[in-house]
């Protein structure tokens, strides 16, 4: 099997973790690991709201182990032929040392000041969206919980997104260009 270099973007939500990938998309397969967990609710019947997939993921963490998510991604991932693969919604440092169990895995967080991330999130409207501010708190706080502070203390690269999606697109393309060089 042909070596893979993986590629995290991680951030806490509306951080523009997905803009960013949309930016390198073109470099390899995006594994999205909500989907994991939102394929999951679908499986369990369960409606895709954000309470139902905060539940959802934490309980496949209680019940499974940490790394859980990761697992499912790199079942995935194993299959996949392209040689870079760009993971988006790693939350812990568990799943980060699952995944480089197996390949090379970059870490490049993604920061952006709260109110613009806020902001961004009552925008977007999401199925999975908090509605106020209470709510991103709290999913900030269980997102945190899984350990996504470490992940983005720990990111070997960072990317300050207080700009529009344009500017963040070129930053990322520079550095996972320089990255694969």
């Amino acid at each position: 099997m042909a070596s893979k270099s993986l590629i995290a973007i991680v951030g806490l939500p509306a951080s523009g973790k997905t803009s960013a990938i949309e930016g390198i998309k073109d470099i390899g397969t995006i594994v999205t690991m909500g989907d994991i967990i939102r394929e999951e609710a679908l499986h369990q019947g369960l409606e895709p709201t954000s309470e139902n997939i905060g539940k959802l993921a934490k309980s496949l963490r209680n019940d499974h182990g940490e790394d859980i998510i990761a697992q499912r991604c790199i079942d995935k991932i194993q299959n996949l032929t392209d040689k870079i693969i760009l993971i988006d919604g790693i939350r812990s440092t568990a799943e980060v040392e699952r995944f480089r169990e197996r390949w090379k895995l970059y870490v490049i967080a993604i920061t952006t000041p709260e109110e613009i991330r806020f902001n961004r999130i009552l925008k977007r409207g999401r199925s999975d969206d908090p509605t106020n501010i209470d709510q991103i708190l709290e999913r900030d706080r269980r997102e945190l919980q899984f350990g996504l502070r470490e992940v983005i203390d720990n990111a070997e690269f960072v990317i300050i997104n207080n700009q529009d999606v344009s500017s963040l697109q070129k930053k990322i393309k520079k550095l996972v260009e320089e990255l694969l060089a």
